[in-house]
């Protein structure tokens, strides 16, 4: 009995301070007319307005939509609290919240097979939630404190449908990118984010977002000749691959030492 009460308190207290660690994640809203879109933001230890610092956002998925601005470091959020990320990768850390009934991009079951079950449409203009995030992250980059050299984009599922809709849409704007069990454009990913740094993550037993869609991916990026792109595939994992894809111990390394040559104009 007394090992079972020493345990939970531990695990209390354990939970206690990852919630103390997201509280590193500053709470902003970001408006534009009638429409906000809640985020939360976190800067580097020893923050200098006079320094220039890569930006990385993250989407997070379909459960974790709403307007509590809390939800979307559910997932995620705590990895770029620990010391040892903050001191090695300082990073500007961006995880904005998706509105309960949006998306980050356009898309729909269809349920076929080749496809992942999903249908990506590709409109000229892309959801209200996606724009107010292209202004956001524009905001930023032209506050001085940027390496618009060096920023990132990263989501799982939902997310990573959003993920690979925003790098086909501003291929220029991104250094590297990461999705994890997301569905791509393919013809879009060939003709528009060939050779931007990608890597992949999924589950071979994902049931919610079948892994053919990325596998499809992958090999015409490699057949193509990109020499960008990874994917990893975890053989017993279903649909929440994303922790799996985070422990990975080279994914954040691989993902900082990307940069463009050329800082975005």
């Amino acid at each position: 009995m007394k090992k079972f009460l020493l345990i939970l308190c531990l695990l209390c207290a354990l939970q206690q301070l990852a919630a103390q660690n997201l509280n590193l994640y500053e709470k902003k809203w970001f408006i534009r007319g009638n429409d906000t879109l809640r985020y939360r933001v976190m800067f580097p230890e020893k923050f200098k307005p006079n320094r220039v610092y890569p930006l990385l956002v993250f989407l997070h998925g379909s459960g974790e939509r709403g307007n509590d601005n809390n939800a979307q470091l559910a997932h995620g959020g705590e990895i770029f609290t620990r010391e040892a990320i903050r001191h090695y990768f300082p990073a500007i850390v961006v995880f904005p919240q998706c509105p309960a009934g949006s998306t980050w991009s356009h898309y729909k079951r269809d349920h076929h097979p080749k496809s992942g079950n999903f249908n990506i449409i590709t409109e000229a203009e892309p959801p209200l939630t996606q724009r107010l995030l292209k202004q956001l992250l524009d905001s930023l980059s032209e506050s001085g404190v940027v390496d618009t050299r060096k920023i990132y984009i990263g989501g799982l599922s939902m997310g990573g449908f959003g993920t690979y809709d925003m790098i086909t849409r501003y291929p220029d704007y991104f250094a590297a990118a990461f999705s994890i069990c997301g569905v791509a454009d393919i013809p879009q990913m060939m003709q528009k984010a060939r050779n931007l740094p990608l890597w992949i993550f999924h589950g071979a037993q994902d049931n919610v977002v079948p892994p053919i869609a990325d596998r499809e991916l992958y090999k015409a990026l490699m057949t193509s000749g990109d020499q960008h792109v990874m994917y990893t595939e975890y053989p017993n994992l279903n649909h929440n691959s994303w922790d799996a894809a985070f422990a990975e111990p080279k994914l954040l390394p691989w993902l900082f030492s990307n940069k463009k040559k050329h800082k975005k104009q």
